[in-house]
């Protein structure tokens, strides 16, 4: 099985050729970021991963966690890696100098979330959630809050998680029953039972601080309803040093398809104590900072397994010898050629590499507007930024986790027999992404907020239109980018009749939304490949014909030709409505 090994050459494409990172270190705060510091930043991130937390993946997907009387311990190395994360600093790239971070921009931390991710699925998640619970605290947290748990879980020293499900509610959050009750020292008692929390319970910290959402006694009925509170799993004393075990524990752990190294908990509270995070009744709303980090994280999620498995295929057909090439025997010394010669295997290897950079580069330029819409002197600038990733992050989600899941699957089909047997490794990349389509919302649920909320509800469409509109009118008469412009225009003008079409009907019948949205979400996901594609192709045209800049543009064409027309027929099953969704009667199913 080969190692994996980031892809550093195309990170620093996507980062200085194309999305233009010397502009984008002019922000506030970014100032002095030369590229020689980013490089090694990456240089460094790929070792690790590759070196330290790589060797760890088929091992723990053998072994899973281990459970014990509410005792949860990781697999074997897992600790080690834990620690050397931590002293290498990595889980603070992004988080504020204030905390000990390094306030490093997002770009580059989705590209080291890319490489850890890849490198193992089940030890990526502990730093992400912890990442998202500093994002959630440092937006929504009280300077005391801040100050007692910001430093800890910026540096990782602590980890976070997150307690929403419950067994009776699933998604819909409006339902749940966990109650908390004030009480005499401004704390509240939390009672109830939480199910899915990832890295719930573990032994790679001291510490793990909790993000539950729960019902105060005069709560109103449904989501308005919710409080959000801080829960450590040991309490702290106001010095920060560690107290008494809080009335929080793992009751179970799930047996699951993937993501062996990584435990899914049940977690019973039991008077625990916790304090009130934001307003009361409010809970749900500052809840968002850290389920829309976590959603764009579970995306990076879905691009860093679409790479690994690519990776392991053109590998396997590099070096697998069957048949002979259509155009006949590339030597004829040896009975057969290498796989990798014949179309078909051609074909998928080419749609999972034209998928895996495509989103790369989507997730870069989501996470170029994110720096923006956080640093920018300019509120303007800022509010637009703002409104793009806004409208990005549920395709991010759902898009890159299909994507994940679609080039795992084709790296099954590569290998054939041997992709479906464990000896190769492929076969995990299929069960450990397979989560990320469900994660955080499932793929329907971010499709139906693309459409109802953010396109419908909110009109931020022209976010996403506007700069494809002035792109495709700056160039449309420059012959030499002709086969990549015009399949954009065409597919924008699918997208935008789509968008249309949707907008009048759904008014009057509001059933057209969620039977249109999840060909939507395709739709304007390649729609967006589409834009990014094109300018890749522009710049790859413009800086040379060596082999990586070739490989740039012959995976755009690949991607323009034999990906990108799937949007007319996404656009014909959109056209088509809701009548044949809906009228079978239920009784028939």
């Amino acid at each position: 099985m080969p190692q994996f090994q980031a892809p550093l050459r195309d990170h620093l494409f996507c980062l200085y050729a194309l999305l233009d990172f010397e502009g984008h270190t002019k922000l506030p705060g970014f100032e002095g970021l030369s590229r020689d510091v980013v490089e090694a930043v990456l240089a460094q991130s790929a070792r690790f991963c590759s070196d330290v937390v790589y060797p760890l993946n088929r091992s723990a997907d053998e072994e899973g966690v281990h459970f014990d009387q509410g005792r949860v311990t990781t697999p074997q190395g897992f600790r080690q890696a834990y620690a050397r994360l931590v002293e290498g600093g990595w889980p603070a790239l992004t988080a504020a100098p204030a905390h000990g971070g390094q306030g490093m921009p997002h770009m580059v931390n989705f590209l080291f979330e890319e490489m850890l991710n890849g490198a193992c699925l089940s030890f990526g998640l502990f730093p992400g959630l912890t990442r998202g619970a500093y994002v959630l605290l440092n937006d929504h947290g009280s300077d005391a809050q801040k100050a007692l748990h910001g430093p800890k879980l910026a540096s990782g020293e602590w980890s976070g998680s997150m307690c929403l499900t419950e067994a009776h509610c699933g998604t819909d959050l409006g339902l749940l029953k966990t109650q908390a009750v004030a009480q005499p020292d401004g704390s509240f008692a939390l009672t109830g039972t939480k199910i899915f929390i990832s890295a719930g319970e573990h032994d790679l910290t001291p510490n793990i601080i909790y993000f539950v959402l729960a019902r105060l006694p005069d709560a109103p009925k449904g989501s308005k309803g919710i409080s959000l509170f801080l829960v450590p799993k040991v309490l702290v004393n106001e010095d920060g040093s560690l107290g008494a075990r809080n009335g929080i524990s793992c009751g179970a752990v799930e047996h699951k398809m993937g993501i062996h190294g990584c435990p899914t908990c049940v977690m019973n509270l039991d008077g625990a104590a916790g304090w009130l995070v934001g307003e009361p009744h409010q809970g749900l709303k500052a809840m968002f900072a850290m389920m829309n980090t976590e959603r764009i994280a579970v995306g990076i999620h879905g691009l860093a397994i679409a790479e690994a498995s690519y990776q392991n295929a053109v590998a396997y057909a590099r070096q697998r010898t069957q048949g002979r090439a259509p155009s006949g025997p590339r030597d004829a010394e040896t009975p057969a050629d290498p796989i990798i010669v014949h179309p078909d295997v051609r074909r998928m290897l080419l749609t999972q590499r034209a998928l895996t950079e495509g989103c790369r580069l989507l997730a870069l330029w989501t996470a170029q507007a994110l720096d923006v819409s956080e640093r920018h002197p300019d509120a303007v600038v800022r509010k637009r930024a703002d409104d793009v990733v806004a409208l990005m992050t549920p395709v991010v989600k759902a898009f890159l986790t299909d994507c994940g899941s679609d080039v795992a699957n084709l790296g099954i089909q590569v290998l054939g027999g041997h992709g479906f047997i464990r000896a190769n490794g492929q076969e995990q990349y299929v069960r450990d992404v397979r989560i990320t389509q469900i994660y955080e919302g499932t793929n329907g649920i971010q499709s139906m907020d693309l459409l109802g909320r953010k396109i419908l509800h909110l009109n931020l469409f022209e976010s996403f239109s506007a700069p494809v509109t002035a792109y495709v009118e700056s160039r449309e008469a420059d012959d030499h980018l002709a086969e990549f412009i015009a399949p954009l225009a065409a597919a924008h003008d699918l997208l935008e009749d789509a968008t249309h079409v949707i907008r009048d009907r759904a008014a009057a019948h509001p059933e057209e939304m969620g039977a249109a949205a999840a060909d939507y979400m395709r739709l304007f996901a390649l729609t967006s490949l589409a834009y990014l594609w094109a300018r890749a192709a522009e710049v790859a045209a413009r800086q040379g014909n060596d082999d990586f800049h070739s490989a740039k543009l012959a995976t755009a064409r690949f991607f323009m030709q034999r990906i990108l027309p799937d949007t007319a027929s996404l656009h014909a099953k959109i056209i088509a409505g809701r009548a044949s969704v809906m009228e079978l009667d239920e009784a028939m199913f």
